[in-house]
């Protein structure tokens, strides 16, 4: 029986699932959906909220942070946080989508002054990707807490990767507000060729790294990752509560086009489609929860990218009709599937594909890590056979991963709650 502190593993809710009639599945979905959710992030006390650790590191500093949008301390932001404690700001640090996080994927952002806070905001995103010397020499300590994805392509571990290594120059020390990771439950797919190395993949690790921001700081600096293999002063005030084995659903989207859980559960396997010539529903209400293009020949779901600034601007096949798959069911859905990548849907849709020249574009293998699997899917691969190539890779990644963790890892059994 299904209780707080009891929850099935995917194994488990298959097997169950498979023996009700069909008119108590829906039922069923529902139940195990609302129990799962209502402990997912309840117990959890984040690095933020955790005040009396760091405060007192604060006092007398000039302290630079690493914010957007997602910098929450409960209802209120971590500047205005620290404002009302009389902490001494310097600067804030903007990522890819900004300080407030209202900036479209790739859209550079600009350094000026905060409306709210007036506070100086300087571009990490643009053609300074990395806080300079003299920028440096004017703080004592850095401050970084943002949430991400788990994903080697988002760029805000690349960002983690830049302010380390200023502060390792300058020998300042970083302090990082952990944050649990929504895709933390799990590692796959390829991993990094360093060949490939950009700013949407630094590191050899796999797409899916399985890691929190704290864990995989600890790691850039444990790998001698940096420039000249320096490492960072580093402290991290870890999550309370949080394990490797939870659900956990982000309370503020990351970024302008992942504003659910679903489009999250599915961003490691749909943003491989950023290097081809299908559409990832930017535009839409439904952004990476659906795929397709003009004239593709498979799926029943229409629709029609518009220009949303701020969100998607320009996006691709802008005010013309798609077609192709939603998918927000069957992320809803996940605990029932083995939570992998899902290499189907680019499968499907190159095999379909007219003009198979045009499908890939030069990102591809950017995102990709290596340019093998894209020679793999224009050769007809299996999955199973894709799958099986990166294994190599993975078993040399775990143990790495292993080194670093600071919560409890995946048992394979993801949503069990002890």
């Amino acid at each position: 029986m299904l209780n707080k502190y009891s929850y099935p593993s995917q194994r488990q809710a298959i097997q169950a699932f498979s023996f009700l009639d069909f008119s108590f599945q829906f039922l069923f979905l529902l139940v195990l959906s609302i129990c799962l959710s209502s402990n997912s992030n309840a117990q959890i006390t984040i690095g933020a909220e955790k005040m009396n650790e760091y405060l007192p590191l604060l006092k007398n500093k000039k302290v630079a942070l690493v914010v957007n949008q997602t910098s929450m301390v409960r209802n209120t932001h971590l500047v205005d946080t620290l404002l009302k404690r009389k902490v001494n700001i310097l600067n804030i640090f903007a990522p890819e989508h900004g300080f407030r996080g209202d900036h479209s994927a790739g859209e550079k952002v600009k350094s000026g002054i905060d409306a709210l806070t007036k506070l100086q905001v300087i571009s990490l995103y643009g053609k300074n990707k990395k806080p300079t010397e003299a920028q440096m020499a004017k703080c004592d300590i850095v401050i970084f807490d943002i949430q991400d994805v788990g994903a080697r392509f988002y760029t805000y571990i690349s960002t983690l990767h830049y302010v380390m290594e200023a502060c390792a120059e300058s020998n300042k020390l970083l302090l990082i507000l952990d944050r649990p990771n929504p895709n933390g439950y799990y590692v796959d797919g390829p991993v990094l060729d360093t060949s490939y190395r950009s700013f949407v993949g630094m590191h050899p690790v796999p797409i899916v790294h399985g890691m929190t921001v704290g864990e995989y700081a600890q790691m850039i600096n444990g790998e001698r990752w940096l420039k000249d293999s320096l490492q960072c002063k580093l402290q991290i005030i870890k999550c309370d509560k949080y394990t490797h084995d939870q659900l956990y659903r982000l309370p503020v989207k990351p970024s302008p086009n992942l504003p659910t859980a679903e489009a999250i559960f599915l961003y490691p396997s749909l943003c491989l489609f950023e290097g081809t010539n299908v559409s990832l529903g930017r535009g839409t209400k439904k952004p990476f929860e659906c795929l397709g293009k003009p004239g593709n020949s498979i799926g029943d779901y229409n629709f029609t990218p518009l220009n949303l600034p701020g969100i998607a601007e320009k996006p691709p096949f802008q005010d013309t009709l798609c077609r192709g798959f939603l998918l927000s069911e069957y992320a809803k859905n996940f605990m029932f599937y083995d939570m992998k990548i899902n290499l189907y849907w680019l499968k499907e849709l190159y095999k379909v594909e007219k003009e198979k020249s045009t499908f890939f574009n030069s990102f591809f293998d950017k995102v990709a890590g290596n340019s093998i699997l894209r020679k793999q899917i224009a050769e007809g691969k299996s999955e199973e056979d894709i799958r099986q190539s990166w294994q190599e890779g993975l078993q040399t990644y775990k143990p790495i991963r292993k080194k670093y963790l600071l919560y409890r890892d995946f048992t394979g059994k993801p949503w069990i709650y002890e």
